[in-house]
């Protein structure tokens, strides 16, 4: 695999006028990426994603897409990424085959491997029996397939998808995330989304950007972990009063679930609390890591120290 990133970002800046919608923001995508873009309404996250797809020019700062500088040779660098707008760029008067063929033709496909771009394109998406379909008599789902058909119709090693499961059925949505894991397997991808459990099942990246600046990048794994250091959920047969807990000079916050189970945050080894569960004779049935869901940290993340684990 090549070390040159497929997307590499660079101190990108966006003022509106006096507002800095995005603050001097910097990252980079390999192949095999399937990262998770992700923040609260108004963060910067729209408007950095326009940056990226050409759409929208930055006030200071580079991008470079497959080695190629997106601002002095625009072309060049757009000819390596795919896009699927939140709203896809559908013309519902045509059936699939004549909207992936005017496609192939704004991407310059050669006319000799159009059609085996549109029957790859639509083999990976599920469309090989919905060529002669208008794409106005689909269903949403198969609409955002015809939309993620648009984007890798001309192979491109980068694919950006902006909220791609918006309003699709629950049976739509696993399908849709089913065929962005396979599409990560040969792509870089970026997603886009407000949708936290669809990152936790693709996703093998996230990255949150807050008023304007990043505040966290980092693979899932690592940012799971990062969260759940020290807490425990600890299950007592006989439980005691928090404040018998609290007592050891090793615990921190004690949280009561109910009045069998806790939240235990500790600065040593999950040993000393089990040590002093049992020696305390306090029946412990129950020790594990507390796992934070990807909702509780993205807050933590957005709103700073004030949300609470």
């Amino acid at each position: 695999m090549s070390s040159q990133p497929l997307i590499s970002v660079n101190n990108l800046v966006r003022y509106y006028g006096d507002y800095c919608a995005v603050d001097n923001i910097s990252f980079e995508l390999a192949a095999g990426d399937i990262l998770g873009f992700l923040g609260p309404n108004g963060a910067g996250k729209s408007t950095t994603m326009q940056m990226l797809s050409g759409n929208l020019a930055p006030s200071e700062g580079e991008i470079h897409i497959n080695g190629v500088d997106l601002l002095d040779k625009p072309g060049a660098a757009k000819a390596a990424l795919g896009y699927l707008p939140e709203v896809p760029p559908l013309y519902k008067e045509m059936s699939v085959d004549e909207y992936l063929r005017y496609c192939a033709r704004l991407r310059r496909i050669k006319k000799a491997d159009t059609k085996d771009a549109m029957a790859l394109a639509k083999q990976r998406c599920g469309l090989t029996d919905a060529g002669k379909r208008l794409i106005g008599n689909l269903s949403k789902g198969f609409q955002q397939r015809v939309g993620i058909a648009q984007a890798i119709l001309h192979s491109p090693q980068v694919i950006i998808l902006d909220e791609p499961t918006v309003g699709l059925d629950p049976i739509q949505i696993r399908e849709i995330r089913e065929l962005i894991t396979e599409l990560g397997k040969s792509h870089g991808i970026i997603l886009s989304t407000h949708i936290l459990p669809e990152v936790e099942s693709v996703c093998n990246r996230v990255q949150i950007i807050n008023e304007g600046s990043l505040v966290y990048a980092s693979d899932m794994k690592g940012l799971l972990e990062q969260q759940n250091t020290g807490s425990y959920e600890i299950s007592l047969h006989r439980p005691p009063s928090i404040d018998d807990i609290r007592a050891a000079n090793f615990v921190g916050q004690v949280e009561q679930l109910d009045t069998n189970h806790f939240i235990v945050n500790i600065s040593t080894t999950a040993d000393e609390l089990a040590s002093m569960a049992v020696n305390n004779n306090w029946g412990l049935t129950r020790l594990v890591p507390h796992e934070h869901s990807l909702e509780q940290i993205f807050i933590n993340l957005t709103l700073g120290d004030g949300g609470n684990a």
